[in-house]
């Protein structure tokens, strides 16, 4: 009898297990290689994302990999010029959320902020205080936001001149199968200024809504008007 249980109870356990595991590995295989979620440690890419920001990636939004790989299995788009990408960063290997400015082909300068592509000047456009509440207490210098038209995608840059930062580079072609990556927060983004292009194998896939946002300078309050909303 007792025999019986312990047999029982073994089987149960071994049962138990194996679907954790397969359950386990599920998840895993989803998380890896169809959406993940990533949470914003930085401002480097204020005002469209605020430090404790929790964005959803699509990482079939470009293609679909062998899950815990970078191998393609299917490739059925790119990143676009504007898009908000997540990425391995070739300097240290760690995941960033940057915006897609240059692609494949393209010329990219910069002259004191003010953004280059294929020597066409970007248009910007001043947006006024009353419009930058939701830039919270975590920034602390003084700064100014403008409306930036990136060849037809407007989405909102800020810059924040007494920090120390590479406001002007000349002009530079992106080659084949690379992207060049910034920061909506120019003057305070470690982006390809500083460890060059991308190449299309380490990007993740494309950021698409904060599902989640805490205001980590206010006890980790939360943001309500920010949840489930739309990046640009």
């Amino acid at each position: 009898m007792k025999e019986s249980v312990k047999h029982s109870i073994s089987a149960f356990m071994r049962g138990w297990i194996g679907s954790f595991l397969v359950a386990l590995l599920v998840a895993t295989s989803i998380k890896s290689a169809v959406a993940d979620w990533y949470v914003v440690p930085t401002g480097s890419m204020k005002p469209t994302i605020l430090e404790g920001d929790r964005i959803l990636t699509n990482k079939l939004a470009y293609d679909l990999k062998i899950p815990y790989t970078t191998l393609h299995l299917a490739t059925w788009d790119d990143p676009q010029r504007g898009e908000i990408v997540v990425f391995h960063s070739p300097r240290d290997n760690k995941r960033l959320v940057k915006r897609v400015v240059g692609i494949p082909g393209d010329v990219v300068a910069m002259a004191n902020n003010q953004l280059y592509v294929n020597g066409k000047a970007m248009a910007y456009r001043f947006v006024q205080p009353s419009d930058l509440e939701k830039l919270d207490s975590g920034q602390i210098k003084q700064y100014s936001v403008y409306v930036e038209d990136l060849t037809g995608h407007e989405h909102q840059t800020m810059i924040t001149p007494g920090q120390p930062s590479i406001r002007s580079f000349r002009p530079i072609k992106v080659p084949e199968g690379h992207y060049f990556m910034m920061g909506d927060n120019r003057d305070n983004s470690a982006d390809s200024r500083f460890f060059g292009f991308i190449d299309r194998d380490c990007i993740l896939g494309q950021a698409t809504t904060i599902v989640i946002s805490l205001d980590i300078f206010n006890h980790h309050q939360p943001r309500w008007s920010r949840f489930f909303s739309q990046l640009d």
